[in-house]
């Protein structure tokens, strides 16, 4: 597997927690995840533009990396 990267170049594996650098609005529903917001149990796909996760209220994101820094 390639090695995923957030926006800094820190490397990301699974398990790791992660910050929200913009606020991002979430398609197919009416909630945005706000600058700052926690992350924590991220797992790794085999894109490495990308990671899954669940923030507080909504499970099953798939998050682009280049909007996300390592904590």
């Amino acid at each position: 597997m390639e090695n995923v990267r957030d926006c800094n170049g820190a490397t990301l594996a699974d398990g790791d927690s992660v910050q929200v650098i913009k606020d991002l609005k979430v398609k197919g529903t009416s909630a945005t995840l706000k600058r700052g917001t926690l992350i924590k149990n991220i797992r790794l796909t085999g894109d490495s533009g990308q990671i899954e996760c669940n923030a507080e209220k909504i499970k099953g994101l798939v998050l682009k990396t280049e909007f996300l820094k390592k904590v």
